[in-house]
């Protein structure tokens, strides 16, 4: 699966304890992630990513464009509420995307760790069926 690792400056420490914490489940998917937080989290599991630009300069909107074609399965994305962002309408514009194409969203820590259990157990085979489904209908145009 296709999994987005995104976090705001003060979450940068909550993201690299998940994906410490949890990195023999992340490292069996295809991990994509935001510049600056991508960098961080290379740094400290060793994990390849395949890195976007910073959200500010676009990396928000590189996922939005992954998520849009059916190509994310997952979005991790530690949101920090108690800081203006000034890409804020670029957080609301992937947040919306996750709602209009049923991507699994979480954007806290507590959040994420129900989403990657249920990964690690096989809870997400309906996000290989719509990819299947859409494939189909591709060949059929």
């Amino acid at each position: 699966m296709n999994i987005a690792l995104v976090a705001h400056d003060k979450k940068k420490p909550d993201m690299i304890n998940f994906t410490l914490a949890y990195t023999h489940i992340l490292k069996q998917h295809n991990l994509f992630a935001t510049g600056t937080t991508g960098t961080k989290i290379n740094e400290a599991t060793n994990m390849d990513l395949h890195l976007f630009q910073s959200g500010p300069l676009g990396g928000d909107q590189q996922i939005g464009a992954m998520i849009a074609k059916n190509e994310m399965d997952l979005v991790l994305f530690f949101r920090d509420p108690l800081t203006s962002q000034p890409h804020e309408p670029d957080i609301m514009a992937l947040m919306r995307l996750c709602d209009v194409y049923q991507v699994p969203l979480a954007t806290n820590l507590g959040g994420a760790e129900i989403l990657i259990r249920a990964l690690e157990k096989g809870f997400f085979q309906w996000r290989e069926i719509l990819k299947e489904n859409d494939n189909q209908k591709g060949t059929k145009k």
